[in-house]
């Protein structure tokens, strides 16, 4: 994994830290972050809103140039979560953003129809995977099971995955390519979960449903032809689901694969990262996992990626932040706003989703939801 071996230049520690983050020995990733730059808007000619993945394209195919960024997502013209069809992909070295795809609103083989997900990958073959959680209302009254559907490199759907261990692939993706075969990691957030007008008495919410797995799927990818289903297994579930009003849907979200073998998971509901041991080589689930770090700085965290130092960061959903952390001892190091927009409250929450490192490992991608951007920082 080269983005383990990369090193960063020291550089002093931003002023945009929050006041209650905490600091270890030594220099974290975020230490290194300047500053925060505008790339592009996400929305394309059909209206389609509220950005959700983020995926660097790992190398030039058909309509996608290796580095661009390409981005799904998640609500139509109309803001109805769930119903979102596009992809865009914008390239860094010409800053031009285009369309990469428009998938049908209503596709054979994806219960529910598309409504694109953060689930999303690019392999090394030039195929693209990416969720859908579907609505037809913008609510999960109306949610379908959904799918993962599989484009070419020119945006054409060629086929979908579709099954009873598949209930709308909501986290972003976790994958480990070989070119001729590749290994996802997709949690599935579905299962049972109501409308969302169902209330537990209890809470004044809707119920949590302990149902969301993650789902391992090995991929077989003939030279010229689209990747093909070998074999899946259920390596974790138990997790919280729920039902929500203004964000469709909550459960685990952010995957990474660590070269030790170790798949982490932010568990949004319960506040806190799990880790999954031999994850391409488990047979059974192990349940919810180990817990590495909870509550503290993280707020409801959702996408995750790799820093080149061996960190974590974890984007929240109840606020503006950006975590970084050490899974090695679980220490939370730092929190950095990267959100800070004032409409919401806290500000920036609900604002995150995707997030992913630059190809040179000096800096991450996000999106900035509730303003459709795409932002890179430095």
């Amino acid at each position: 994994m080269a983005a383990f071996i990369r090193t960063i230049a020291a550089a002093a520690l931003s002023a945009a830290l929050t006041s209650g983050a905490l600091a270890a020995d030594g220099q974290g990733f975020l230490e290194t972050i300047k500053r925060h730059t505008t790339l592009t808007s996400a929305v394309p000619e059909n209206g389609d809103q509220n950005p959700y993945a983020i995926v660097v394209a790992p190398v030039s195919a058909g309509l996608i140039h290796k580095d661009d960024v390409l981005i799904d997502n998640f609500n139509n013209d109309a803001n109805l979560q769930g119903t979102g069809t596009t992809i865009v992909a914008y390239n860094p070295a010409t800053k031009k953003t285009s369309l990469f795809a428009q998938l049908p609103r209503d596709l054979a083989g994806c219960p529910g129809g598309v409504g694109l997900s953060t689930a999303m990958t690019m392999l090394k073959s030039g195929w693209v995977i990416v969720g859908s959680a579907p609505s037809t209302d913008g609510t999960t009254a109306t949610k379908g099971a959904g799918c993962l559907v599989v484009l070419d490199s020119n945006g054409k759907v060629v086929g979908t995955l579709a099954g009873p261990t598949i209930n709308d692939p909501w986290g972003n993706m976790a994958v480990v390519d070989n070119g001729t075969t590749a290994i996802l990691f997709v949690s599935m957030a579905g299962f049972d979960v109501p409308d969302y007008r169902k209330i537990d008495p209890a809470t004044g919410k809707p119920p949590i449903i302990a149902k969301a797995t993650v789902l391992r799927i090995e991929l077989a990818i003939p030279e010229g032809q689209p990747p093909k289903m070998v074999s899946q297994t259920v390596i974790a579930d138990g997790f919280g689901q729920r039902a929500d009003k203004d964000v469709f849907m909550i459960g685990p979200t952010g995957l990474a694969i660590g070269p030790d073998d170790t798949l982490y998971i932010s568990d949004a509901l319960a506040n806190r990262v799990m880790a999954i041991p031999n994850a391409t080589k488990a047979t059974t689930s192990a349940g919810i996992g180990r817990e590495v770090t909870k509550d503290g700085l993280l707020q409801r965290p959702l996408a995750m990626c790799w820093t080149p130092n061996g960190h974590l960061l974890v984007t929240n959903g109840l606020n503006g932040q950006v975590v970084e952390i050490d899974p090695a001892n679980g220490k939370q190091l730092y929190a950095r706003w990267i959100d800070a927009n004032k409409a919401q409250t806290p500000p920036g929450s609900g604002d995150l989703f995707g997030i992913a490192m630059t190809p040179s490992g000096d800096g991450f991608y996000f999106v900035q939801d509730e303003v459709n951007t795409l932002v890179v920082a430095r």
